[in-house]
């Protein structure tokens, strides 16, 4: 293998606390970025590293205590690589040691070269050609190479045995992006990302939406899961507001797969406005609302534990009907009740005032004759993937209320069909499996509330049922710690708190050089992966959300014409059969 040429050489480390690399010469240290991808060719294994600080150092004090002149280019140039020189930190993530019979069949072909025979460094690297993508096996780092190793740039075939191509055969693997300084696809395992919940996460204006439309537009075209996507601000639907100077707009899912995505409207008139076309609408009713639904929402609604306690005691008394039971009571039917049941009036006549809310809600009716929800869950087992815009009704009200009681019957639909699955062991019981996507996470997964909300049994199951989530937020410090262990693939661009940074990296062990990788990332366009669905960690540029990504992605049937074409068109049918 045609290694190219080394950077520097290994003088020190540990496996806990990465590899310190004495840079040679002639390499420049400004040209060593961290989250850059090296290898390390030791005597019998070959480590995949990331670089994850940069130093300069001095080979005496006094130089430091009489710098020379930045003119003085000439004493500069005799200082450089040994008075004067830079040094990386690296951090092992993977190894790949060749099997015996490989390394004997490489020294024999040496042997056969006229090569040195007897050299293990030469050994170990002939015993690599016989390896390919598909063969070669990748460990977790046990051990660290021995002193002088040299550290090399890593090659395109290097990217590719460890991530992967996006048209394996055996695998469904979608391009996320590309190293930054290289000009090759870094894919995610789709089978491996959609079988845990997952997060996007960086702070305001980083990109997050565009990531997960990536993310989301990747497993609809590898046919890995189905998704609900719970959109918050109408941005994955049809169409959304591209960021930057100049205004313009980029594609939703609906326009990218028309024939995979429904999209239903819990405001009809904004939807209409926006000009989404065959968008359906979405209706609830307070019959389908129950106490673990309010008790979500208690904080927007301004709840107390007690009056939480006195709904209980509501829908005991009055099942379904319990909300619109409450809006009609009087004072005195208050009072009456509390004497029988042991309510508190006080508590039970606050709450009847805060519910009053929910008679501004667009969406929500007295009752239902079409259950909305039970065509959502047909929708999804048709393997449509299902977006639910929000429009005007976008605050934290609606959004948490709508999301937790969409959530709770579809999941509860899929643990019955999941237990049927087991018992029955027939592969057409078993359900497909579904992502659900929401946003502002955070206020679903709070310490306070998760363990009793649908989101954190979710995040806990993991794959058990069959359903995972996608989190997307720009503050994780705020999710339970127990839940962010649980996330198997992280997605972060850019954060700059010290407690969103360590919240990223909860239950992952090493993470400390992984830490300023994060911190050092751009605004824009750059996001550090790892968990489940690759590998090892790795900084990439991700993928761009244009034109040549709908050529790429989207399906071919579709395409967008103006205007001018459609009538054109029409014109020369027209002629064609005489009229």
């Amino acid at each position: 293998m045609n290694l190219g040429q080394p950077l520097g050489s290994v003088i020190q480390g540990s496996l806990i606390g990465g590899l310190e690399v004495r840079l040679h010469p002639d390499i420049l240290v400004e040209d060593m970025r961290v989250g850059k991808f090296l290898v390390v060719q030791g005597v019998r294994s070959r480590f995949f590293c990331m670089l994850t600080d940069v130093a300069l150092g001095t080979a005496n004090q006094r130089i430091i205590a009489n710098p020379p002149s930045w003119e003085d280019t000439f004493l500069r140039e005799i200082l450089a690589g040994s008075g004067t020189y830079g040094t990386i930190t690296l951090a092992p993530m993977l190894m790949f040691t060749p099997s015996q019979e490989e390394g004997e069949i490489a020294r024999w072909k040496e042997g056969e070269n006229g090569r040195n025979s007897k050299s293990p460094i030469f050994s170990s690297l002939a015993s690599f050609e016989p390896q390919t993508s598909t063969t070669m096996e990748l460990m977790p780092v046990k051990t660290i190479p021995s002193h002088f190793s040299q550290v090399y740039e890593a090659s395109e075939e290097d990217f590719r045995r460890v991530f992967g191509w996006e048209d394996d055969p055996q695998r469904k693997n979608f391009s996320i992006g590309k190293p930054l300084d290289m000009d090759v696809p870094v894919c995610l395992d789709l089978n491996r990302f959609v079988e845990r919940s997952n997060g996007v996460f960086g702070k305001s204006g980083t990109g997050k939406s565009f990531l997960t439309r990536l993310l989301l537009a990747g497993t609809i075209r590898k046919n890995a899961a189905v998704n609900l996507i719970f959109d918050m601000h109408s941005e994955y639907g049809w169409e959304a507001v591209s960021e930057g100077k100049q205004f313009s707009t980029v594609k939703g899912l609906k326009q990218l797969f028309p024939s995979k995505v429904e999209v239903y409207t819990l405001d009809p008139e904004s939807t209409k406005r926006r000009g989404v076309p065959h968008a359906q609408e979405l209706y609830l009713s307070y019959d389908q609302i129950e106490v673990e639904d309010i008790k979500l929402c208690s904080r927007d609604l301004g709840l107390s534990d007690a009056s939480i306690d006195n709904a209980n005691i509501l829908y005991a008394e009055f099942g379904k009907s319990w909300i619109l039971q409450l809006l009609s009571m009087t004072n005195e039917e208050i009072k009456m009740l509390c004497e029988e049941k042991r309510g508190h009036q006080g508590s039970i006549t606050a709450l009847q005032r805060k519910l009053l809310r929910l008679e501004n809600l667009k969406y929500m009716r007295a009752a239902c004759p079409h259950n909305y929800i039970n065509q959502v869950l047909r929708s999804l087992e048709a393997g449509k993937n299902v977006v639910i815009e929000f429009g005007s009704q976008s605050d934290m009200l609606s959004y948490m209320l709508v999301t937790n009681m969409i959530t709770r019957r579809i999941h509860q639909h899929y643990v019955n069909k999941a237990e049927k699955f087991l018992q029955t062991k027939n592969p057409n019981d078993k359900p497909t499996q579904l992502m659900i996507t929401i946003e502002e996470a955070h206020r679903f997964l709070d310490p306070a509330v998760v363990q009793s909300t649908i989101f954190g049994t979710i995040a806990r199951e993991m794959r058990k049922y069959f359903v995972t989530l996608l989190v997307v937020d720009q503050r994780p410090s705020g999710i339970d710690n127990e839940v962010m262990s649980q996330i198997g693939t992280r997605v972060t661009a850019l954060l700059n708190d010290e407690k969103d940074i360590d919240a990223i990296f909860t239950g992952v062990s090493g993470a400390g050089g992984l830490k300023s990788v994060l911190a050092k990332l751009d605004s824009k366009q750059q996001a550090l992966i790892l968990g489940h669905a690759v590998p090892m960690p790795v900084v990439v540029r991700t993928r761009s959300y244009d034109t040549k990504f709908y050529a790429e992605i989207g399906d071919t049937a579709w395409e967008e014409k103006s205007d001018e074409e459609v009538f054109a068109a029409a014109e020369l049918a027209k002629a064609d059969l005489g009229f």
